[in-house]
């Protein structure tokens, strides 16, 4: 069927729901999972709707072979997602950095919840947030997004996948419990108003070595199986060719700063942030659900004629540090609210660099959103 099947108009919806939603917005037509809570819907969504617009879900035995799944429907051609929850990940993630060594797009959805281990699957926690970053072994960079709203979902879903087509990399939407069972309207554009990024596929007829400039490329064209190319997908240190070299430091270099730089040099335009910060000497730092509070103390903070401001991050990786540190320089001091023990706070201070004063605030109870009068209490404590 056509694409008039997706979705479009205006939407009562769960923010599950708007992620699956907008992976099919942005051309996915394969998914594979396994059910967990708080994400479960995502993939009930997928497995109703894909079928719908002639794609395909499958249910898979565990978490480890949902994520094989979609690395290899990526690689047969297809725009591919899985959605879990944080001990999902932790199964995916030898999976998670084949796919980085690759070079296969994709994207992954962790809806967080408590942890660590099984924790509590109905509480949220935003404790998975350094995960992606570093949840897998060697040396690399990774793009996640974090949604602060349903809407947010949808678009977000839609851009992890530009952004994994753009770098051939996968792309993580850290979306959390509250988000994903919250209920909000939710706008869907035509499809034609919709940006999709298409893959970069090897011509036909060219063969995969003599293919002009290939070799000064941050990101190649990607050879699709049965598509006339020869393709050696390895995880291994390769060239640019796939040829495997598991000997020389020299090739190895190559291989990590490839994975590296194709992020770094574009790190400008991959990286996301929102503020109202003008006059505020104290901001509010923030990402996900949480930001929605930091939002509402500004509000109220500023009715009662506190300099408030507030600063979201959009992506969490690539790290906003530049930004960060011009904020810093304006503000006295950035009050980092997360609902987790500090997972970015060390790194909002890192990239304060001494400009400022950083100091962290968690919710009165782990797993619940922060109180306002929480908030606030803490922003007159600094200001005095």
């Amino acid at each position: 069927m056509t694409n008039r099947a997706v979705l479009t108009g205006r939407h009562f919806m769960m923010g599950n729901i708007a992620t699956a939603e907008g992976a099919l917005a942005a051309g996915c037509r394969f998914a594979a999972g396994y059910p967990i809570t708080p994400a479960t819907e995502v993939a009930e969504r997928l497995a109703e709707r894909l079928p719908v617009i002639g794609g395909t879900f499958l249910q898979m035995e565990d978490e480890i072979a949902s994520i094989a799944a979609v690395i290899g429907a990526v690689w047969g051609g297809q725009k591919a997602i899985t959605a879990t929850s944080g001990p999902g990940i932790s199964l995916m993630l030898e999976n998670i950095g084949f796919a980085l060594g690759t070079e296969t797009p994709c994207v992954i959805v962790n809806v967080m919840r408590g942890g660590p281990t099984t924790g509590i699957p109905s509480v949220e926690l935003q404790g998975d947030v350094i995960q992606p970053r570093r949840g897998s072994h060697g040396d690399y960079q990774i793009i996640a997004l974090a949604p602060s709203s349903v809407q947010e979902c949808f678009d977000y879903t839609v851009e992890a996948f530009n952004l994994s087509e753009r770098f051939r990399t996968p792309v993580f939407v850290l979306s959390d419990a509250f988000l994903g069972h919250m209920r909000e309207e939710v706008l869907i554009p035509e499809p034609d108003a919709v940006p999709v990024v298409a893959r970069k596929l090897f011509p036909r007829g060219v063969d995969t070595e003599a293919l002009p400039g290939f070799l000064d490329e941050d990101v190649a064209p990607m050879p699709i199986f049965g598509k006339g190319h020869h393709a050696h997908v390895t995880s291994s240190c390769h060239d640019t060719f796939g040829r495997r070299n598991v000997i020389d430091a020299a090739a190895l270099n190559f291989f990590i700063r490839k994975l590296n730089d194709k992020i770094e040099k574009h790190r400008d335009e991959i990286v996301r942030v929102e503020q109202d910060t003008d006059g505020a000497e104290v901001v509010l730092v923030s990402y996900g659900s949480v930001l929605r509070c930091a939002q509402a103390a500004v509000e109220a903070g500023r009715a009662d004629g506190l300099p408030l401001g507030w600063f979201k991050m959009a992506t969490i990786w690539p790290f906003p540090d530049k930004e960060i540190a011009a904020v810093a320089a304006r503000a006295k001091h950035l009050l980092v609210l997360e609902n987790n023990l500090g997972q970015v706070f060390h790194y909002v201070q890192a990239a304060a660099a001494g400009r400022t004063k950083v100091s962290f605030l968690p919710p009165r109870v782990l797993g619940e959103l922060h109180e306002i009068e929480d908030i606030l209490k803490a922003v007159n404590e600094v200001l005095r």
